[in-house]
């Protein structure tokens, strides 16, 4: 049985009736169930009360926007984000992704674009759940569980996003190993992301102001014009 027939729930959180009902039309005939929500304040009430299993949200909303909801959100939850903006918000799509959006789709888009990389991400958490459920690596005070989705720094945990745990339990599994940033969107987003390695580094950004510490026995490294690489210290 495909991911699309799982029971999903789709939150769409924009102010454009278009967009929902042609998201909707797709969707649910893809078997997905749909929340709607038409600005920024509704966006955060519903992901709260509805706890959906992914987030389309526009940047431009009223009442509050969508990376102000991005923010808020990633203070209480993990759930996928993707950022809807428009072409000329470069800037917005980079700092949503330091927000902790995990993916953002340039407007004008198709329906079946946007149902497309929805699937992507979901059979791409699902699988790589699936095949490191059972594998929790240890480094010094750092500990990453697949099988329960956490990270432990000092025993305490520390919430973060799917993709920085995704990022972070390749790189602590294979210390000392450099990634490329080309290589970590293929194998963590599972598509090519529109050529932005930023999104790499945005997360990485991300992980380290969570999780980089003096005294650690353990950084993440920065191979200038390859990758990265996760090293243990002497």
């Amino acid at each position: 049985m495909e991911e699309h027939r799982n029971g999903y729930t789709i939150l769409i959180a924009d102010d454009d009736m278009n967009v929902h009902q042609s998201l909707n039309a797709y969707f649910r005939r893809e078997g997905y169930k749909t929340l709607s929500a038409y600005d920024g304040e509704e966006a955060l009430s519903m992901a709260r009360s509805s706890a959906p299993d992914m987030i389309l949200l526009d940047i431009m909303m009223s009442k509050m926007d969508g990376l102000a909801v991005c923010r808020e959100i990633r203070q209480e939850s993990s759930v996928p984000i993707i950022m809807l903006t428009a072409k000329c918000e470069e800037f917005d799509k980079l700092l949503g992704l330091e927000l902790g959006a995990d993916d953002y789709i340039t407007k004008p888009f198709s329906p079946r674009e946007v149902l497309a990389r929805v699937k992507t991400v979901l059979r791409r958490m699902r699988e790589f759940h699936e095949e490191s459920r059972a594998t929790q690596v240890t480094v010094g005070n750092l500990s990453v569980d697949m099988g329960a989705f956490t990270v432990r720094l000092d025993g305490e945990i520390v919430s973060c996003t799917p993709k920085e745990i995704e990022i972070l339990w390749t790189l602590a599994s294979n210390p000392g190993m450099v990634f490329s940033r080309e290589h970590l969107l293929q194998s963590i987003w599972g598509y090519d992301f529109l050529g932005d390695t930023r999104a790499v580094d945005s997360h990485i950004k991300r992980i380290r102001a969570k999780l980089c510490k003096p005294g650690n026995t353990w950084d993440i490294r920065t191979v200038w014009g390859v990758g990265y690489r996760f090293e243990t210290l002497t």
